[in-house]
């Protein structure tokens, strides 16, 4: 079995603990241990002068390689080019891009960097998979460097239609890197179709054939879609027994029998928070008779705080969560909470199992893991009802959902209405629909499905070369 090498912007230490490390971070870790291998990141350090070469740790079969970033590099490369240029392209979010030539040269000069950091490290017959679109040229540099091993890239966020995704300055360059890898992943097929849609436009050379082969920019190489799982039966079993535990029972107590509400998000513009709050706002105001029956508890920890726009993001929720509270709050009830921390999984776990809603509303997503953790949590017997974007990843397969436009406020609090109100009998029905689809397609389905296409992607190539 050949040895797997990971790379993503942070990895999941040996160190961490299971219940505080997320899904994807999990099944990753699993993979390295049973074939042996290395998973290259950032440290999640700033220094002034980094070294030139990663620093290893190994436990078992695995290598951990880190690197540092000096105070520049972290600027270009994560604040000023990932996320304020790459992720609002992505999330089609075109006004809010803040593009500079110096940024793009820290992207480039980083990746170059990982390119360097990981060669030395490196065996022949080592399956190489890359993470997400801080690395869309990653392969580039690699092949630069004389590296023929197959390379595989998967994309966690949305890819927008190629007349957005040529609104990124130097867009054929990066994304036309992406033809460097042999295996181009997205998490559904609307995903990897636009992909394909920006070859045809935009690659002179382009060419489709069977099984998400493409020819373009010169190189012969695979897209296909891999919608990502989860550990469904085990998410359920902790949802059961954190459903017990101190946590969840202060929560239980304190609603003093409201039913409850649930948004978790981390601090992002894309996953439609304001939206959600006027759509709780207008519940409130349409349907009185909610009034002192149901508690709307948002958690949403700070994300990239470092950047303009989260910083106004959280000025407008804290905003709208007093002017919603101020409005409808009782002596004896206040219709919001909202929680800018994070909160450890094996906690949240108990409060989804006990949340009535699921309001899962981004304005984009790749897929939206919260959404099917939540559903994996709930009491068989007495489920409760997931609200969804249907611009998320997770609405192609979780059909019992909900399903509102996020930019419709008066849409969402409808949906709120429906979910407070619909009987037990549809709950069921709808949540063993959806449960269904979540133990056929796991997060151990979605990575044996995605290395099984990287191992073969090249020799499948080969053969039509």
């Amino acid at each position: 079995m050949a040895r797997l090498v990971i790379i993503s912007n942070r990895i999941s230490s040996p160190r961490e603990k299971q219940a505080r490390a997320g899904g994807l971070a999990v099944a990753l870790r699993e993979a390295l241990k049973q074939r042996g291998g290395l998973w290259l990141g950032w440290s999640g350090e700033v220094v002034p002068n980094p070294a030139g070469t990663a620093h290893v740790i190994s436990a078992g079969n695995v290598d951990y390689a880190t690197i540092d970033f000096s105070p520049d590099e972290h600027r270009k490369f994560y604040v000023d080019f990932a996320n304020s240029t790459l992720w609002p392209i992505f999330h089609y979010r075109m006004g809010l891009i803040d593009f500079s030539p110096e940024a793009l040269d820290g992207y480039m000069m980083v990746n170059r960097r990982f390119a360097e950091s990981l060669l030395p490290l490196l065996q022949p017959g080592d399956l190489i998979w890359v993470h997400d679109y801080h690395f869309l040229p990653l392969a580039a540099e690699l092949r630069r460097l004389g590296i023929r091993n197959r390379i595989g890239y998967f994309h966690h966020i949305p890819f927008p239609a190629p007349e957005v995704a040529i609104a990124l300055p130097r867009h054929e360059m990066l994304i036309g890197a992406l033809a460097q890898y042999d295996l181009v992943g997205f998490q559904t097929p609307t995903d990897a179709k636009a992909f394909v849609d920006y070859l045809a436009l935009e690659a002179p050379d382009h060419s489709s054939g069977p099984d998400g082969r493409q020819h373009a920019f010169n190189r012969d190489f695979r897209v296909q879609a891999f919608p990502i799982g989860i550990d469904t039966e085990g998410f359920a079993k902790l949802g059961e027994l954190a459903s017990k535990n101190a946590e969840t029972h202060r929560l239980v107590e304190s609603l003093v029998g409201r039913k409850l509400v649930i948004g978790v998000d981390r601090l992002d513009y894309s996953k439609g928070i304001p939206q959600r709050l006027r759509a709780f706002g207008m519940l409130l105001a349409k349907h009185p008779e909610h009034h002192r029956r149901v508690t709307y508890m948002q958690i949403a920890p700070v994300s990239r705080g470092e950047v303009s726009q989260y910083r106004k993001l959280r000025n407008e929720l804290e905003r709208l969560t007093g002017h919603i509270n101020g409005r409808f709050t009782e002596y004896d009830w206040a219709p919001v909470r909202y929680l800018n921390k994070s909160v450890p999984r094996n906690t949240l776990a108990g409060f989804y199992r006990h949340a009535a809603i699921g309001l899962v509303t981004p304005l984009r997503d790749g897929m939206n893991l919260v959404a099917k953790e939540y559903v994996a949590a709930q009491n068989p017997m007495d489920p409760g009802v997931l609200v969804l974007s249907r611009f998320a990843g997770a609405a192609r397969e979780l059909q019992g959902a909900l399903a509102v436009n996020p930019h419709d406020p008066e849409q969402i609090a409808d949906a709120i209405d429906q979910a407070l109100t619909m009987p037990r009998e549809e709950r069921i029905e709808r949540w063993q629909g959806m449960m269904a689809v979540l133990r056929s397609n796991t997060i151990e389905h979605w990575r044996e499905s995605y290395l099984t296409a990287l191992r073969d992607a090249k020799i499948n190539l080969d053969l039509v070369s």
